[in-house]
This record gives C-alpha cells, structure tokens and sequence, in this order.
C-alpha cells in the first residue's frame, strides 16, 4: 500500500514518485526527484526503455548513462512495465504524449489510457499529477471522472466559493512541463513550475511536492489556468515564429536579409524580443499545442484568428522551401526530378537527439513525392525509423566527406548542428540551400549558396 502521507509531510520526507511516460520530458523530472534523495520508478510500456534505465543504460543524448546508473546503484531509481506497481507511489507524475491527429485534432489517447491504468490501483492520498501539454479542462474533464471511478473523491468546489475546505481522497493536479532540450542554460532546477489543483489541497500538495526540485513554485488557482498558461508559453513562440517566417519571404523579395535585421532590432533593450526563422516548426510543443487551443475554443464559439494564421504560416514553410528548391535546380538546368539531394539535419533543432515533430521529415517527404534521390546526415542520428506518420526505417545518415559533398545536385541545411564544417559544405557542393542562415560565416563561395 502507498504510504498515508498528508502533503504537508512532502517536504523534507523520503517519498515514492512514480513516473509514467520515460522520455524527454518524464525522464529528466524522475532522475531530478532520486537526485534529492527520493525513490523513483519510472512506468512505461516500452521494454526496451525499461531495460536500458534498469541497466543503468541513456537513450537520450544529453542525459548521461552515469547518472542513471548511480541512481539505478543506490536504489533511488528503476524502471517497470507492471502498473500495479502505482499502488506502492506516493505521488504519480504523468509525462505521456499529447499529439495531434490526422486532422489536426487532439488526441489524447495516451492521456486516457494512463489514467486507466492508474484507476485501479489508485490509494487514499496520493497526489496525480498531469504534466502533459493538452487543452483547458482535460484534468478535470478526462482525467478526473476515470480515476474517480476507482471509488475514491476528489471534488471541484463550486465557482463561487470562497475556501473549499475540501479533504479529497487522492489529490489531482496539473503542472505544465518547460523542459527544452539541450537547454545548457536553463536545466530543470532552475524553471519556475506552474502548479494548479482540481482543489486547494490538491494544489498545496502538488506545491509541496515540486517545491523541493525547483527554484521556485507558482501556484495558480485551478488546473484550467494551468493547462493554459502552457499554450500561451508555446502560442506565443507559434505566432512570432511566424511573423519572422513571413518576414523572411517578403525580404528574399525585396533583396534584404532578415537575419541582418533581426539581429539589428534585437539590439533595442526594450520592447523586442528576437525570434528566428526556419524551414517550419518543430519540437513536441510549439507546431502541437496551438491546435489544442484553437479545437478547444470552438466549443465557446470562438474564432482564434492569431492561431490559424500563425499555423498556416509555419504549416506552408517546408512547401516554402522545396520551391526555393526547384527554382534553385532550375537555374542550373535541373528539375527536382531525379536529382540528388542530401539533407544536413533531422533533428528539429541543432545539436539535439530529438525528432518530434522535425520539419526535416515533411522535407523528406515532400521531395521524395517530387521524385528526388534523398539522402541525409545527422551526427545523432546514425539511421531513421518508423515513425507515427513517417517512415524511414530505410534510410542511414551517409558520410559528409568532400567526394561525398560533390555528389549532389543539392546540398540542403534544414537543420544548423554546430559539428558541421559549413566552410567545407559551400566550397565542396555544387549547390547549398540554407534555411538557417548556417552559412553566414562562410567567406568564399556565395554563388553556390541560396537563402530560404
């Protein structure tokens, strides 16, 4: 049975978290909570992560197989398939995907599936907390009725109350995840956690919890605060990701570099905060979360005309970039058709392990539908696999040797890995497509080099 701890006994107690959903985001929170000294098991339904953690093994690149194994070693950490375990946590983490569907829709299968599986081994006392990006009202719309089932209460106050005074029987929160990988500035430790309880005891007690692995605690009155303040963080970056993304194609036009101009404003120590263009969005938050905001409000009649365009603006990017493409073979007297492209980068940003949501993969896609001959190199990623809509099991990075370099009809930098030997990329390929001004030092060779 879980331990009978009331919240207040969280601080500066040994307690049992458990983490279900072992990847970017739950396995750096698991391995912060063993750091000070608390037992962790991480849940998931994949063996081979569970084998890897329990070995003392990494799967992710910038968190370091000896750190795990040290926990691992001192029993503070370990990994399981059997979800019976939940009964034996004192507070149980949720950190599983929230993607879109085929219309762009939420899907929040992973989300209703976990909290089913917590429902029959669920105690009195323990503390749930969602940590995955979603939409206002799924903690207490999903989450909540699934668990109660289980027999146990934990009520909403009416809106109009001033204290509850509610004595649930588990406790139920929502603590939205910022972790942003490769991140050497900013680690776990250091950002501020959002916290907002189904009730005040369900939000003291979350308060309590993550008080003890952060710098500091925000606590927000309900967990449909909380859920969106999440989208506002990544609606936010959507949108002015998009403006400089649009910006950039009216300033290819008009023969200016945005780059440059960005750069220049963001010299102005007020009022301004730079954001830079790509080949489209990528990551597990900002091309995913919007949707989530903009399926909800609809259920309120509401238009939310910012999200839509941010969307289409950063959906057409990788569109955008094969015509640069094609217009850019056609110079030379070749079509898309039967070329040779390599593509530098999958990962979604530079110098990370990471493809969720990669515009590299739409690059992919889309020119091997236009009959190109693809091929890529990715310093993190030796080979591709299948993917939830991709699949490129075939596929091996190829070495960026110059006779390698030489080769192609195209060179395409989709994404800026700071390995890369751009010096070497423009002098030994016949043609760079930059989408990440990757180039920009580079001092000879700017005939062959084309912005996007």
């Amino acid at each position: 049975m879980a331990a009978q701890r009331a919240p207040q006994f969280f601080a500066g107690k040994e307690i049992k978290v458990g983490i279900i959903g072992c990847g970017y985001v739950g396995l750096p929170l698991g391995l912060r909570f063993a750091e000070i000294g608390h037992r962790v098991t991480g849940f998931d339904t994949d063996q081979k992560k569970v084998d890897h953690l329990n070995a003392g093994r990494s799967y992710i690149q910038h968190i370091p197989a000896n750190k795990i194994e040290e926990y691992v070693k001192a029993g503070r950490f370990g990994a399981t398939t059997d979800f019976s375990n939940i009964r034996e946590m004192d507070a149980v983490l949720i950190c599983v995907p929230t993607p879109l569907d085929e219309r762009r829709e939420p899907d929040l299968r992973y989300v209703e599936q976990t909290a089913r599986a917590i429902a029959p081994h669920l105690q009195r006392n323990q503390l749930i907390v969602l940590e995955s990006t979603t939409y206002p009202g799924t903690t207490e719309e999903l989450v909540l009725p699934i668990l109660e089932a289980s027999g146990l209460r934990c009520p909403i106050p009416p809106k109009d109350a001033e204290t509850d005074g509610i004595q649930p029987d588990f406790y139920l929160a929502f603590s939205p995840e910022r972790e942003d990988p490769g991140n050497k500035q900013y680690g776990l430790a250091q950002i501020p956690k959002v916290v907002g309880g189904v009730n005040s005891a369900s939000g003291r007690a979350a308060a309590g919890l993550y008080a003890q692995i952060v710098s500091r605690v925000v606590p927000v009155s309900c967990t449909r605060a909380a859920e969106m303040v999440k989208l506002l963080e990544n609606i936010f970056r959507c949108v002015n990701i998009a403006l400089v993304n649009e910006l950039k194609q009216l300033c290819l036009r008009m023969g200016l570099d945005v780059w440059e101009i960005i750069d220049c404003a963001a010299t102005k120590p007020f009022g301004f905060m730079p954001f830079y263009p790509g080949p489209g969005l990528g990551g597990h938050c900002i091309p995913v979360d919007p949707y989530y905001l903009s399926w909800k409000a609809r259920e309120y009649d509401f238009a939310t005309r910012f999200i839509e365009l941010a969307g289409e603006v950063n959906t057409a990017m990788p569109y955008n970039v094969v015509e640069a493409i094609a217009g850019a073979l056609n110079d030379r007297r070749k079509s898309i058709k039967g070329s040779k492209i390599l593509l530098l980068g999958v990962a979604y940003k530079k110098d990370v392990d990471d493809l969720r949501e990669s515009p590299s993969l739409k690059l992919l896609e889309l020119l091997t539908e236009r009959g190109a001959v693809m091929d890529y190199n990715d310093p993190y990623f030796p080979a591709l696999h299948k993917m939830r809509h991709y699949d490129f099991s075939n596929m091996r990075s190829v070495d960026l040797t110059p006779e390698q370099l030489a080769s192609y009809d195209c060179v395409l930098i989709a994404t800026d890995h700071s390995s890369y030997d751009y010096e070497s990329i423009v002098r030994n390929a016949t043609l760079v497509v930059d989408t990440r001004n990757a180039t920009r030092r580079v001092k000879e060779g700017h005939g062959k080099v084309v912005h996007c």
